[in-house]
């Protein structure tokens, strides 16, 4: 159990749900799979085989949501539309058209999708209520975004925002660049992207070193840092950007092999990873908004 990016929201001050309760809520919302015309259904399901929707290790909870979407792909809805039309021409004599094309495409689809393969896939979250976390490991916004929407409408009025700080990432990555170091803690790696302040010209920098002229010269042309691979206390690489995203986590062989000689089975695994995982991130994280200049407090 081990996450590859982060979404990062605050819970509430004042937050005090339960877990028990928490997975009342969910409980009422689970993933049902698609009916015969349904494109996508979304839901809850476990994290682990069975149990709770909220799975929870040392005070560490972890939600996971379900996704089943329809595999029925326009260019097949397409052909078969188009095959019907050229019938159609062929024995009427006529031309079909536009709109009787975009009707022959509703058919086929509603034809079509009772017998569409499915896929199932699940994003997960982790709540850390000791130091008012909520983690969604998701590669794009269209991702988090979907766990959000589905999560929020069940908290009774429970507000999440998402993480902000003093200091604008791309500042502060820019800064880092310029001094030729990262923060306390923070050593830079060589992945780097910088963008002019216009966004038209854009200069992407993969395992290269990043402390030659070139970046220097990038930087005083007035690019900023939009991107920039970080790795902390020698323990967790990352990439960060400038919108506060977490990008390509990856733990390095000393967590993994002391994660291993803590568990005794697959089961044990599971936890023994979610929960080193989660002490070394909100570590992680402490350290990375102090680099930030502290957090920015809502109004």
């Amino acid at each position: 159990m081990w996450f590859r990016n982060l979404r990062l929201y605050r819970l509430p001050a004042n937050w005090d749900m339960a877990a028990a309760h928490l997975d009342q809520l969910l409980a009422a919302h689970p993933l049902a799979r698609c009916g015969g015309y349904d494109m996508n259904s979304i839901g809850w399901v476990y994290p682990r085989v069975e149990g709770a929707f909220v799975h929870v290790v040392h005070r560490q909870w972890l939600l996971a949501l379900g996704v089943e979407q329809k595999l029925l792909p326009g260019s097949v809805v397409r052909q078969v539309a188009q095959e019907r039309a050229a019938h159609i021409e062929a024995e009427q004599g006529r031309k079909v058209g536009r709109k009787e094309l975009r009707d022959l495409r509703e058919l086929v689809t509603e034809e079509l999708l009772p017998r569409a393969f499915t896929r199932r896939r699940t994003t997960w979250g982790w709540i850390d209520p000791i130091n008012g976390w909520l983690a969604v490991d998701a590669g794009s916004d269209a991702r988090a975004d979907e766990f959000i929407e589905a999560l929020v409408p069940l908290l009774e009025g429970e507000a999440l925002r998402p993480l902000q700080t003093q200091m604008s990432p791309g500042s502060a990555m820019t800064g880092w660049l310029a001094e030729g170091s990262g923060p306390a803690g923070f050593d830079i790696d060589d992945d780097l992207e910088l963008k002019s302040v216009s966004g038209e010209a854009k200069v992407r920098y993969v395992r290269h070193a990043l402390a030659g002229k070139d970046i220097q010269d990038h930087i005083g042309e007035g690019k900023t840092a939009t991107r920039l691979g970080l790795t902390w206390n020698d323990k967790v690489s990352f990439v960060l950007t400038d919108k506060l995203q977490i990008k390509r986590l990856g733990f390095l062989d000393i967590l993994r092999e002391q994660a291993e000689r803590e568990a005794q089975d697959a089961d044990e695994q599971f936890d023994v990873d979610f929960v080193l995982m989660a002490g070394e991130l909100a570590q992680l994280l402490r350290d990375l908004v102090a680099s930030l200049g502290g957090e920015l407090k809502p109004v």
